[in-house]
């Protein structure tokens, strides 16, 4: 199912919070003023998972600073989730993420964005939603494979690039770059000045 270009579904449920409060959590809520990147990986306490989760924290001042809130999300309850913020990095854990981490022990979320693995378990999907909830990125990966932060800034700094300007992005395009009219004549003239280099 292509959910790009269409709102993202909503949903409300338990989540622990940066400061570890749990909470009732709702999606639109809690999108930033330009937008939000909401992601799902498979389990806690598993392998791949904390590498990206700690990435995204990592990042997750660059991500504030462009106005865009981090969203996670697994198939674990609340509980398991404080237990696996609570146990240190060389032990295991992700330490104290900042953003906040949803609990879909019911996997509806899971379903209603159609990144469940066959295994019962989500695919590490990733979507980028616009202030107004419209999904304007999406990716899955299968289980082994983990994703790139650089690539979502990149995709944010596209969506603010192009809701601010209404041009659209190239090929590689990257944050300073120039765009490009979505016209015939502004194709041909980014491409006579930039096609050697895409």
């Amino acid at each position: 199912m292509a959910l790009v270009a269409t709102k993202a579904p909503d949903f409300t449920a338990k989540a622990v919070l940066g400061n570890n409060e749990i909470v009732d959590f709702n999606l639109y809520k809690n999108i930033g003023a330009e937008g939000a990147v909401l992601f799902f990986w498979p389990m806690d306490f598993t392998f791949v998972c904390p590498s990206e989760i700690i990435a995204f924290n990592n990042r997750f001042d660059e991500f504030k600073e462009r106005g865009f809130s981090v969203i996670g999300v697994s198939i674990d309850s609340e509980y398991v989730h404080l237990a696996w913020k609570n146990t240190a990095v060389n032990e295991g854990g992700i330490g104290q993420v900042k953003f906040p981490i949803v609990a879909d022990v019911s996997k509806a979320i899971v379903r209603s964005f159609d990144v469940e693995h066959p295994s019962s378990v989500a695919f590490r999907a990733t979507f980028v939603l616009d202030k107004d909830g419209t999904i304007r990125h999406s990716t899955i990966n299968d289980l082994p494979i983990g994703r790139s932060i650089d690539e979502t800034l990149r995709i944010v700094d596209a969506v603010i690039f192009t809701n601010k300007y209404g041009e659209v992005c190239p090929a590689g395009w990257r944050h300073g770059e120039e765009g490009m009219k979505a016209t015939p004549k502004g194709v041909a003239d980014y491409l006579a000045k930039n096609a050697t280099k895409l």
